[in-house]
Protein backbone atom coordinates (compact mmCIF):
# COMPACT_ATOMS: atom_id res chain seq x y z
CA UNK A 1 0.00 0.00 0.00
CA UNK A 2 1.37 3.44 -0.92
CA UNK A 3 1.04 6.36 1.46
CA UNK A 4 0.17 9.01 -0.60
CA UNK A 5 0.38 11.74 2.32
CA UNK A 6 2.10 12.02 5.60
CA UNK A 7 4.00 14.49 7.56
CA UNK A 8 6.43 14.38 10.42
CA UNK A 9 7.42 16.82 13.07
CA UNK A 10 10.94 16.61 14.82
CA UNK A 11 11.84 18.02 18.07
CA UNK A 12 13.27 21.10 18.84
CA UNK A 13 15.57 20.88 21.68
CA UNK A 14 18.48 22.85 23.03
CA UNK A 15 21.07 20.79 25.78
CA UNK A 16 23.71 21.95 28.36
CA UNK A 17 24.03 23.80 31.73
CA UNK A 18 23.19 27.37 30.45
CA UNK A 19 20.60 27.12 28.35
CA UNK A 20 17.86 28.68 29.83
CA UNK A 21 19.28 31.65 27.88
CA UNK A 22 17.54 30.13 24.75
CA UNK A 23 14.52 30.82 26.05
CA UNK A 24 13.68 34.46 24.97
CA UNK A 25 14.92 33.90 21.92
CA UNK A 26 12.75 31.12 21.24
CA UNK A 27 9.99 31.70 23.01
CA UNK A 28 9.14 35.36 22.19
CA UNK A 29 7.89 35.03 18.59
CA UNK A 30 4.93 33.01 20.56
CA UNK A 31 3.27 35.84 22.74
CA UNK A 32 4.56 37.20 26.50
CA UNK A 33 2.32 35.36 28.70
CA UNK A 34 3.99 32.35 30.66
CA UNK A 35 2.10 30.04 32.84
CA UNK A 36 4.29 27.39 34.30
CA UNK A 37 2.97 23.74 35.18
CA UNK A 38 4.91 21.48 36.44
CA UNK A 39 5.63 18.76 39.52
CA UNK A 40 6.01 19.78 42.95
CA UNK A 41 9.64 18.52 42.97
CA UNK A 42 10.47 20.02 39.49
CA UNK A 43 8.99 23.02 40.38
CA UNK A 44 11.43 23.80 43.33
CA UNK A 45 14.44 22.17 41.48
CA UNK A 46 13.92 24.22 38.51
CA UNK A 47 11.39 27.40 39.47
CA UNK A 48 13.83 29.39 40.39
CA UNK A 49 16.05 29.24 37.30
CA UNK A 50 13.83 29.25 34.29
CA UNK A 51 12.59 32.79 36.61
CA UNK A 52 16.13 34.11 36.57
CA UNK A 53 16.41 33.67 32.58
CA UNK A 54 12.51 34.73 31.76
CA UNK A 55 13.34 38.31 33.32
CA UNK A 56 16.23 39.13 30.63
CA UNK A 57 13.67 38.90 27.95
CA UNK A 58 9.94 40.47 27.34
CA UNK A 59 8.15 37.43 28.61
CA UNK A 60 5.98 37.48 31.91
CA UNK A 61 5.40 34.28 34.10
CA UNK A 62 1.93 35.28 34.98
CA UNK A 63 1.58 31.96 37.53
CA UNK A 64 2.83 28.58 38.54
CA UNK A 65 0.47 25.03 38.99
CA UNK A 66 1.56 21.90 40.14
CA UNK A 67 0.22 19.50 37.21
CA UNK A 68 -1.66 17.12 39.45
CA UNK A 69 -0.74 13.59 40.87
CA UNK A 70 -0.82 11.52 37.45
CA UNK A 71 -1.59 11.67 33.59
CA UNK A 72 -5.07 11.63 33.53
CA UNK A 73 -7.62 13.13 31.45
CA UNK A 74 -9.59 14.24 34.90
CA UNK A 75 -6.21 16.40 35.35
CA UNK A 76 -6.23 17.77 32.26
CA UNK A 77 -9.24 19.73 32.14
CA UNK A 78 -8.72 20.70 35.73
CA UNK A 79 -5.84 22.20 34.21
CA UNK A 80 -7.88 23.83 31.05
CA UNK A 81 -10.75 24.97 33.40
CA UNK A 82 -8.30 27.34 35.26
CA UNK A 83 -8.45 31.34 34.27
CA UNK A 84 -4.83 31.85 34.23
CA UNK A 85 -4.11 28.82 31.73
CA UNK A 86 -6.78 30.55 29.24
CA UNK A 87 -4.80 34.03 29.43
CA UNK A 88 -1.34 32.35 28.82
CA UNK A 89 -0.41 32.72 25.66
CA UNK A 90 1.79 29.43 25.92
CA UNK A 91 2.96 26.92 28.91
CA UNK A 92 6.02 26.01 30.61
CA UNK A 93 5.57 22.11 31.30
CA UNK A 94 8.61 21.05 34.32
CA UNK A 95 9.56 17.67 35.35
CA UNK A 96 9.44 14.44 34.27
CA UNK A 97 7.68 12.07 32.33
CA UNK A 98 3.63 12.56 33.78
CA UNK A 99 4.41 16.11 34.15
CA UNK A 100 5.24 17.14 31.05
CA UNK A 101 2.75 13.67 28.90
CA UNK A 102 -0.05 16.26 30.79
CA UNK A 103 0.99 19.30 29.60
CA UNK A 104 1.26 17.86 25.99
CA UNK A 105 -2.04 16.65 26.23
CA UNK A 106 -3.73 19.82 27.44
CA UNK A 107 -1.56 22.27 25.07
CA UNK A 108 -1.19 20.45 21.59
CA UNK A 109 -4.97 18.94 21.68
CA UNK A 110 -5.89 22.97 22.41
CA UNK A 111 -2.68 24.10 19.67
CA UNK A 112 -1.51 26.09 22.67
CA UNK A 113 2.11 26.54 22.54
CA UNK A 114 4.30 24.47 24.77
CA UNK A 115 7.46 24.21 25.82
CA UNK A 116 9.27 21.17 27.67
CA UNK A 117 11.70 21.09 30.42
CA UNK A 118 12.62 18.15 30.96
CA UNK A 119 14.22 17.76 35.34
CA UNK A 120 15.42 14.31 35.30
CA UNK A 121 16.24 11.60 32.46
CA UNK A 122 14.07 9.01 33.35
CA UNK A 123 11.89 8.60 29.38
CA UNK A 124 11.37 10.62 25.92
CA UNK A 125 8.45 12.87 26.95
CA UNK A 126 10.31 16.34 26.43
CA UNK A 127 10.37 15.20 22.37
CA UNK A 128 8.14 12.91 21.51
CA UNK A 129 4.76 13.51 20.28
CA UNK A 130 2.31 11.09 22.86
CA UNK A 131 1.38 11.24 26.61
CA UNK A 132 0.90 7.91 28.50
CA UNK A 133 -2.56 8.46 29.99
CA UNK A 134 -3.59 6.73 32.96
CA UNK A 135 -6.63 5.98 34.62
CA UNK A 136 -7.67 7.37 37.87
CA UNK A 137 -6.48 4.18 40.06
CA UNK A 138 -2.97 4.66 38.32
CA UNK A 139 -2.83 1.92 36.12
CA UNK A 140 -2.32 2.39 32.34
CA UNK A 141 -5.03 3.53 30.28
CA UNK A 142 -3.70 4.02 26.61
CA UNK A 143 -1.53 5.78 24.42
CA UNK A 144 -2.43 9.41 23.48
CA UNK A 145 -0.99 10.48 20.00
CA UNK A 146 -0.67 14.50 18.58
CA UNK A 147 0.67 15.48 15.15
CA UNK A 148 4.03 17.22 16.49
CA UNK A 149 5.83 17.16 19.68
CA UNK A 150 6.69 20.37 22.03
CA UNK A 151 7.57 23.28 20.41
CA UNK A 152 10.61 23.31 22.26
CA UNK A 153 12.81 21.55 24.56
CA UNK A 154 15.14 23.05 27.13
CA UNK A 155 17.20 20.25 28.52
CA UNK A 156 19.55 21.50 31.40
CA UNK A 157 22.11 19.21 32.14
CA UNK A 158 22.51 20.77 35.67
CA UNK A 159 19.57 20.73 36.78
CA UNK A 160 19.14 17.26 35.69
CA UNK A 161 22.94 15.89 36.78
CA UNK A 162 21.69 17.30 40.54
CA UNK A 163 18.09 15.27 40.57
CA UNK A 164 18.45 11.78 41.94
CA UNK A 165 20.44 9.36 39.79
CA UNK A 166 17.58 6.85 40.23
CA UNK A 167 15.62 8.60 37.44
CA UNK A 168 18.30 7.83 34.82
CA UNK A 169 18.81 4.60 36.15
CA UNK A 170 15.32 3.81 35.18
CA UNK A 171 15.30 5.85 32.16
CA UNK A 172 18.55 3.80 30.66
CA UNK A 173 16.18 0.53 31.00
CA UNK A 174 13.13 2.18 29.03
CA UNK A 175 15.92 3.81 26.43
CA UNK A 176 17.76 0.47 25.51
CA UNK A 177 14.00 -0.86 25.50
CA UNK A 178 13.21 1.09 22.25
CA UNK A 179 15.97 -0.58 19.85
CA UNK A 180 14.80 -3.99 20.71
CA UNK A 181 11.19 -3.27 20.37
CA UNK A 182 11.35 -1.58 17.21
CA UNK A 183 13.46 -4.19 15.41
CA UNK A 184 11.27 -7.09 16.63
CA UNK A 185 8.10 -5.62 15.60
CA UNK A 186 9.42 -4.24 12.30
CA UNK A 187 11.14 -7.41 11.33
CA UNK A 188 10.22 -9.37 8.10
CA UNK A 189 8.06 -5.81 7.00
CA UNK A 190 8.53 -3.36 3.83
CA UNK A 191 8.70 -0.80 5.87
CA UNK A 192 7.70 2.67 5.03
CA UNK A 193 10.64 5.30 4.67
CA UNK A 194 9.89 6.65 8.28
CA UNK A 195 9.06 3.94 9.99
CA UNK A 196 12.54 2.13 8.44
CA UNK A 197 14.31 5.57 9.53
CA UNK A 198 12.97 4.46 13.05
CA UNK A 199 13.98 1.46 13.70
CA UNK A 200 17.51 2.26 11.97
CA UNK A 201 17.49 5.45 14.64
CA UNK A 202 16.06 3.19 17.39
CA UNK A 203 19.84 1.68 17.43
CA UNK A 204 21.18 4.77 19.08
CA UNK A 205 19.16 3.77 21.67
CA UNK A 206 20.89 1.16 23.15
CA UNK A 207 24.77 1.71 21.65
CA UNK A 208 25.36 4.85 23.81
CA UNK A 209 24.14 3.25 27.01
CA UNK A 210 26.00 0.09 26.26
CA UNK A 211 29.24 2.43 26.07
CA UNK A 212 28.34 5.17 28.26
CA UNK A 213 26.05 4.29 30.53
CA UNK A 214 27.52 2.75 33.98
CA UNK A 215 30.29 6.13 33.74
CA UNK A 216 27.64 8.55 33.04
CA UNK A 217 25.47 6.81 36.11
CA UNK A 218 28.25 6.96 38.69
CA UNK A 219 28.99 10.35 37.19
CA UNK A 220 25.16 11.50 38.40
CA UNK A 221 25.24 9.95 41.39
CA UNK A 222 28.25 12.43 42.37
CA UNK A 223 26.11 15.32 40.74
CA UNK A 224 28.82 15.91 37.82
CA UNK A 225 27.71 16.75 34.53
CA UNK A 226 29.98 15.00 32.32
CA UNK A 227 30.11 14.14 28.72
CA UNK A 228 29.03 10.74 29.32
CA UNK A 229 25.90 12.05 31.85
CA UNK A 230 25.30 14.37 28.58
CA UNK A 231 25.42 11.54 25.83
CA UNK A 232 23.18 8.85 28.15
CA UNK A 233 20.66 11.88 28.40
CA UNK A 234 20.70 12.33 24.70
CA UNK A 235 19.80 8.91 24.21
CA UNK A 236 16.79 8.98 26.86
CA UNK A 237 15.20 12.56 25.95
CA UNK A 238 16.21 13.29 22.44
CA UNK A 239 16.82 9.94 20.36
CA UNK A 240 14.10 7.77 21.79
CA UNK A 241 12.04 10.72 21.63
CA UNK A 242 12.89 10.65 17.60
CA UNK A 243 12.45 7.31 17.37
CA UNK A 244 9.06 7.46 18.79
CA UNK A 245 8.16 9.80 16.14
CA UNK A 246 8.77 7.88 13.37
CA UNK A 247 7.83 4.69 14.80
CA UNK A 248 4.54 5.50 15.20
CA UNK A 249 1.68 6.93 12.82
CA UNK A 250 -2.14 6.21 13.30
CA UNK A 251 -2.44 4.97 9.79
CA UNK A 252 0.27 2.44 10.39
CA UNK A 253 1.06 -0.84 12.34
CA UNK A 254 2.72 0.72 15.57
CA UNK A 255 6.23 -0.32 15.76
CA UNK A 256 6.58 1.62 19.28
CA UNK A 257 6.30 -0.92 21.76
CA UNK A 258 6.59 -4.74 22.46
CA UNK A 259 6.62 -6.94 25.21
CA UNK A 260 9.01 -5.24 27.15
CA UNK A 261 6.20 -2.79 27.43
CA UNK A 262 3.45 -5.73 27.39
CA UNK A 263 5.17 -7.32 30.99
CA UNK A 264 5.47 -3.20 32.53
CA UNK A 265 1.67 -2.23 31.85
CA UNK A 266 0.39 -5.67 32.86
CA UNK A 267 2.13 -5.53 35.84
CA UNK A 268 0.70 -1.86 37.00
CA UNK A 269 -2.28 -3.58 38.13
CA UNK A 270 -0.03 -4.32 41.58
CA UNK A 271 -0.04 -1.26 43.42
CA UNK A 272 3.66 -1.92 44.62
CA UNK A 273 4.62 -0.96 40.45
CA UNK A 274 3.52 2.75 40.79
CA UNK A 275 4.24 3.03 44.14
CA UNK A 276 7.90 2.06 44.51
CA UNK A 277 9.03 1.29 40.97
CA UNK A 278 9.75 3.41 37.92
CA UNK A 279 8.62 2.77 34.56
CA UNK A 280 12.34 2.22 33.03
CA UNK A 281 13.41 0.07 36.08
CA UNK A 282 10.42 -2.51 35.14
CA UNK A 283 10.63 -2.07 31.76
CA UNK A 284 14.46 -2.90 31.43
CA UNK A 285 12.95 -6.19 33.19
CA UNK A 286 10.90 -6.77 30.67
CA UNK A 287 13.81 -6.84 27.79
CA UNK A 288 15.41 -9.18 29.77
CA UNK A 289 11.98 -11.67 28.49
CA UNK A 290 11.90 -9.94 25.50
CA UNK A 291 15.36 -11.44 24.43
CA UNK A 292 14.48 -14.36 25.43
CA UNK A 293 10.96 -15.15 24.16
CA UNK A 294 12.68 -13.78 20.38
CA UNK A 295 16.15 -16.09 20.74
CA UNK A 296 18.60 -13.41 20.74
CA UNK A 297 20.80 -15.25 23.40
CA UNK A 298 24.23 -12.85 22.93
CA UNK A 299 21.81 -9.76 23.39
CA UNK A 300 20.37 -10.94 26.43
CA UNK A 301 24.05 -11.29 27.87
CA UNK A 302 24.39 -7.71 26.91
CA UNK A 303 21.57 -6.43 28.80
CA UNK A 304 21.49 -9.06 31.24
CA UNK A 305 25.45 -8.22 31.98
CA UNK A 306 24.17 -4.59 31.63
CA UNK A 307 21.18 -4.46 34.32
CA UNK A 308 23.43 -6.51 36.82
CA UNK A 309 26.25 -3.52 36.48
CA UNK A 310 24.03 -0.87 36.93
CA UNK A 311 21.56 -2.57 39.46
CA UNK A 312 18.50 -2.93 37.31
CA UNK A 313 16.35 -5.87 38.09
CA UNK A 314 16.52 -9.36 36.74
CA UNK A 315 14.19 -10.86 38.64
CA UNK A 316 10.49 -10.99 40.09
CA UNK A 317 12.01 -10.33 43.87
CA UNK A 318 13.80 -7.16 42.47
CA UNK A 319 10.55 -5.46 41.48
CA UNK A 320 8.82 -6.70 44.35
CA UNK A 321 5.84 -9.49 42.64
CA UNK A 322 4.81 -12.61 43.45
CA UNK A 323 4.93 -15.86 41.44
CA UNK A 324 1.18 -15.87 41.63
CA UNK A 325 1.03 -12.13 40.34
CA UNK A 326 3.31 -12.90 37.42
CA UNK A 327 1.02 -15.82 36.61
CA UNK A 328 -1.71 -13.54 36.30
CA UNK A 329 0.28 -11.39 33.84
CA UNK A 330 1.70 -14.26 31.82
CA UNK A 331 -2.18 -14.82 31.46
CA UNK A 332 -3.01 -11.46 29.90
CA UNK A 333 0.20 -9.98 28.44
CA UNK A 334 -0.46 -12.06 24.91
CA UNK A 335 -3.94 -10.49 24.31
CA UNK A 336 -2.17 -7.10 25.25
CA UNK A 337 -2.07 -4.08 22.47
CA UNK A 338 2.03 -3.51 22.77
CA UNK A 339 2.40 -7.18 21.43
CA UNK A 340 -0.78 -6.63 18.61
CA UNK A 341 1.99 -6.28 16.01
CA UNK A 342 5.01 -8.58 16.79
CA UNK A 343 6.22 -11.01 14.01
CA UNK A 344 4.57 -13.87 15.89
CA UNK A 345 1.96 -14.63 18.40
CA UNK A 346 3.78 -14.20 22.11
CA UNK A 347 2.23 -16.86 24.48
CA UNK A 348 1.98 -17.78 27.66
CA UNK A 349 4.02 -20.91 27.08
CA UNK A 350 6.98 -18.41 25.32
CA UNK A 351 6.75 -16.66 28.65
CA UNK A 352 6.82 -19.41 30.97
CA UNK A 353 10.12 -20.73 29.25
CA UNK A 354 11.69 -17.30 28.97
CA UNK A 355 11.35 -16.62 33.21
CA UNK A 356 12.40 -20.28 33.73
CA UNK A 357 15.72 -19.69 31.91
CA UNK A 358 15.82 -15.84 33.26
CA UNK A 359 16.26 -17.52 37.02
CA UNK A 360 18.50 -19.78 35.43
CA UNK A 361 20.83 -17.42 34.57
CA UNK A 362 20.12 -15.77 38.01
CA UNK A 363 20.98 -18.73 39.82
CA UNK A 364 24.46 -19.30 37.65
CA UNK A 365 25.72 -15.94 38.74
CA UNK A 366 24.38 -16.59 42.38
CA UNK A 367 26.92 -19.82 42.41
CA UNK A 368 29.36 -17.60 40.63
CA UNK A 369 29.33 -14.91 43.79
CA UNK A 370 29.67 -17.80 46.33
Amino acid sequence: MKLENYEVHLPNYSIGDRIYDKIGPVCESYGKKVLVIGGRKALDAAYEKICSYVEKTDLQIIGKEIYGENCTYATVEHLRSLPLYQEADMVFGVGGGKALDTVKCLCITDDKPVFAFPTIASNCSACTSVSIMYNEDGTFLKPHFFIRPVMHSFIDTEIIAKAPAQYMWAGIGDTYAKYYEAVISSRGERLEHFTALGAAVSRMCRDPLLEYGPKALEDHRNGRCTYDVEQAVLAIIVTTGIASIFLTKDYTPDYNSGLAHAVFYALTAYPVIEERHLHGEVVGFGVLLALLVDGQEEEFEKIYRLNRTLGLPVSLEEIEITEKQWEECRKRIPDMSDVAHYPYRVTEEMLTEAMDRLKERVRKDAGKEE
